[in-house]
C-alpha cells in the first residue's frame, strides 16, 4: 500500500529561492504544528509565505486525504528558482542597469507519522 501524502505548491512567489531556502531549512522534518509555530516567530520575509503554504498543505491533508492533523510531519520541502523578471533602472549619462526580480517555486509534502 502506498503511503498517503498531501502536497501544496506555490509557483511564481515574488521572493528569491535563496531567501526561502534559509527559512525552509529551519522546519524541514518537523511536525506540521511545530513548524507553523516556528514560522510564526521567524523574522524573515519568506516566513509568512511558507507558513501560508504549509497551512494549505495541512488543509489538503485533512479535507482531501482524510489524514489526522496531529500526526502530520513535513516529509519534503524545497524551493526552486522560478522565472526572473528583468527590469531596467536608469543611471547617469544615459546608461541603464539591469534589475533582476527573482521568483521561486515552493513545494511542501506532508505525510502521516
Amino acid at each position: 500500500m502506498e503511503e498517503k501524502q498531501a502536497r501544496a505548491e506555490l509557483r511564481h512567489a515574488r521572493i528569491s529561492s535563496r531567501k526561502v531556502k534559509i527559512v525552509i531549512d529551519t522546519v524541514r522534518g518537523k511536525s506540521a504544528k511545530e513548524a507553523v509555530a516556528i514560522l510564526k516567530y521567524t523574522n524573515k520575509a519568506a516566513a509568512p509565505v511558507v507558513a501560508k503554504l504549509l497551512k494549505s498543505a495541512m488543509a489538503n491533508a485533512v479535507n482531501n486525504h482524510q489524514m489526522d492533523e496531529s500526526k502530520l510531519y513535513i516529509a519534503e520541502i524545497y524551493a526552486n528558482q522560478g522565472p526572473t523578471m528583468k527590469r531596467i533602472m536608469p543611471r547617469a549619462r544615459g546608461r541603464a542597469n539591469r534589475i533582476n526580480k527573482r521568483t521561486s517555486h515552493i513545494v511542501v509534502v506532508l505525510k502521516e507519522a
